[in-house]
Order: C-alpha cells, then sequence, then structure tokens
C-alpha cells in the first residue's frame, strides 16, 4: 500500500509538469496560458506556435499519463490501482501543483493513460477521435465522443468495476473541462482543427 502510495503521489507530480509551457518556452513561442484559449494543451499551442511545438506538447502530454502506469505495471500492480495511478497523473495535468492548480483540459493525459492500460482502449479513442475530427473537424467534439465511450470500451474489455468507474470520473473531469468547447460548439462559435485565434 506505501509503494502504491507513492506512486501516486510521483504520477500527480508527474502529470503536473505543463508540457505545453515548457515546449513554448524553449522555442521561444508565447506562453500558451496567455493567449488564444489559454490553455496549456496541444490544440491552443498548434494555433500559436506551429504543428512542431504542438507535436512535442502532445507527445510529452500522452507521455505523462504512460510513464507512471508504465511503472506500476513493472511494479506488479492489478488493473484497478494501475487505473488509480494513471488517474494521479491525469488530475496532476488539470491541477498542476506547479502552475498554482491551473492546468490543461486532459485529452492527451488521458489518451496516454489509456495507452499504457490496455492498447486496445487507447486505439478505440484514437480511431474514433479521427474519425470525428476528419468529418466534422472540430477537435474539441472529436475529444469529447471519444471520451465519453472509453467507460464502454474498458467494460467491453471486461475491465474491473473500480477501473471502469475512474475511466468515467476522468470523463467527467474532461467534460467538465471543455464546458467553453461544448457551449461554443452549440453556438456554432468553435474553431476548427487548424483555424487560427486572431493575434
Amino acid at each position: 500500500m506505501l509503494l502504491l502510495i507513492v506512486l501516486v503521489v510521483a504520477a500527480y507530480a508527474i502529470g503536473s509538469v505543463a508540457s505545453a509551457v515548457i515546449v513554448c518556452r524553449a522555442l521561444g513561442i508565447a506562453d500558451p496560458r496567455e493567449v488564444g484559449s489559454g490553455n496549456p494543451g496541444a490544440t491552443n499551442v498548434l494555433r500559436h506556435g506551429g504543428k512542431k511545438a504542438a507535436i512535442v506538447t502532445l507527445l510529452g502530454d500522452a507521455g505523462k499519463g504512460v510513464l507512471p502506469v508504465v511503472a506500476g505495471h513493472l511494479l506488479g500492480f492489478a488493473p484497478p490501482a494501475l487505473t488509480a495511478i494513471g488517474a494521479a497523473a491525469f488530475v496532476g495535468h488539470l491541477f498542476p501543483i506547479f502552475y498554482g492548480f491551473k492546468g490543461g483540459k486532459g485529452v492527451a493525459t488521458f489518451v496516454g493513460v489509456n495507452f499504457a492500460l490496455d492498447w486496445r482502449i487507447g486505439a478505440a479513442f484514437a480511431v474514433l477521435w479521427l474519425l470525428v475530427a476528419l468529418v466534422t473537424r472540430y477537435s474539441s467534439l472529436a475529444a469529447l465522443l471519444a471520451t465519453a465511450l472509453t467507460p464502454v470500451v474498458a467494460w467491453y474489455f471486461a475491465h474491473p468495476a473500480a477501473a471502469v468507474a475512474l475511466y468515467a470520473a476522468m470523463g467527467a473531469l474532461i467534460f467538465w473541462r471543455h464546458q467553453r468547447n461544448i457551449r461554443d460548439l452549440l453556438a456554432g462559435r468553435e474553431k476548427k482543427i487548424g483555424e487560427k485565434s486572431p493575434a
């Protein structure tokens, strides 16, 4: 139990590292928290810093979800504990201790957690996101639909009820952090993928 607590705390700390802030600072790009939507995530970085910065940010955010769960796998933890470890990294991204508890929306880290826990769940998320994004060109809508179906996919692949519940809880947090996007989608104001924000 002590080892699990240590790993959960470490996962939260890893999740609290803002990839977007670090990448933009390293490349001399405006702090994503101060431009556009103000969200320190890959989509906002894409609009203001370009594809290279966005890809590195995406990989960094996803990696925060992968690393702690892989460590848990190596230490022999069971699926519910592994999901808790992944959830801790995810919460760290949303509420980072290093940035005044003001973080991103969590989608990339959630995807990283999905792949690390069960590649089939991660692949299902990625395929659904890609299909919806290609059809609608809305990253937020694609993320929300894929997120909503993740607990169902986890249940389908016979994950324990506690793990499925944690997937649902993370999904609820993603929807909560996307309130503005949901309002903009309903009002027809949401920006599409690749669409630049006003300077």
